[in-house]
């Protein structure tokens, strides 16, 4: 079967089962029919109830990590009950199993985070509580805001929302990308990139298939998009060659500039106290250089930052 071919069956796309999720795999569903001249029925969703949406009261680096939002789609995959997996890229565990293979990368949306609550970082009264479960966030508000404090915040945009509007936190973050994809732009205000940097893969949705799946794979294909694959596949380079976990802080920023990638990335200890960031350009593809990067940033920085991470400075 070619990429131009329509299936002889529905190709069946699974997703979770959350609003942001099934709004992302309705996009996914609409770039591949506008892709192969497909009905919308061509394309059928699939939502699965993962682990990461069933415990909502603990972090997630304590109940499983990123896998409690992919495991449940894997063994579907595994099992044929699906041809292909949607995900938040920034969702996915940087080793996946040998037998997935990432077969697009959806154009990237805003990779921006937004603060509802406030109209900027430096707005926040002194002392205010922060809603949020992101080492990243965390600790990247706690170094730029030593005075305020951290409330855990886990669930969906509108749990969060809502825990917010009940008083339990004075402000919250939440990703731009999600907000703009559930029809909530209005929400909140932007952070500077220049000042806040976002998550590894954040905007990206990827969709996985089986890798001997040769026929999923030329369909799928169509909707990759170059840059953001660039982008996104350094930046995971990057986790791999820091080797970060739930647990670790890591905020990397990348923009194609001049036909290179400009990465831009930072490491925090959990409490903010310590930051450690360096920039550099390499080609689209390299993927040793985002690791020359991670060894960069674990060779200046202290053990406070180290300890959180189990790459090497060598």
């Amino acid at each position: 079967m070619t990429s131009s071919e329509r299936p002889s069956a529905k190709l069946r796309l699974g997703t979770r089962r959350s609003p942001l999720a099934m709004a992302q795999a309705e996009e996914t569903r609409r770039r591949l029919c506008e892709a192969h001249g497909w009905e919308e029925s061509d394309v059928e969703l699939v939502p699965v109830l993962a682990s990461g949406d069933k415990v909502l009261d603990r972090p997630l680096a304590e109940i499983g990590g990123k896998a409690l939002w992919t495991k449940e789609l894997d063994a579907w995959l595994h099992e044929g009950l699906i041809d292909a997996a949607v995900h938040s890229m920034k969702d996915v565990e940087t080793l996946r199993p040998d037998w997935l293979t990432i077969a697009a990368i959806l154009p990237r949306e805003d990779v921006r985070d937004v603060l509802v609550g406030a109209g900027s970082i430096a707005d926040l009264p002194p002392g205010s509580r922060i809603g949020t479960s992101a080492p990243r966030r965390a600790a990247q508000l706690l170094h730029l805001r030593p005075d305020c404090s951290v409330v855990s915040f886990r669930g969906n945009v509108a749990t969060r929302l809502g825990r917010l509007e009940a008083g339990e936190a004075d402000a919250t973050l939440l990703a731009a990308a999600g907000l703009n994809r559930l029809g909530e732009s209005h929400v909140g205000t932007p952070l500077a990139l220049d000042q806040w940097l976002p998550a590894p893969a954040q905007g990206a949705i990827g969709i996985e298939c089986n890798a001997d799946d040769d026929a999923t794979r030329a369909l799928i294909a169509a909707i990759d998009d170059a840059p953001s694959r660039a982008q996104v596949m350094a930046e995971r380079a990057l986790l791999a060659g820091l080797g970060g976990t739930c647990h670790s802080p890591i905020a990397v920023l990348s923009r194609m500039a001049d036909g290179q990638l400009a990465m831009r990335a930072a490491i925090f200890s959990p409490d903010g106290a310590e930051r450690v960031e360096h920039e550099v350009r390499f080609a689209p593809g390299d993927d040793d250089a985002p690791r020359a990067l991670a060894a960069e940033l674990l060779a200046r920085a202290g053990p406070a930052i180290r300890q959180h991470f189990t790459g090497s400075a060598e």
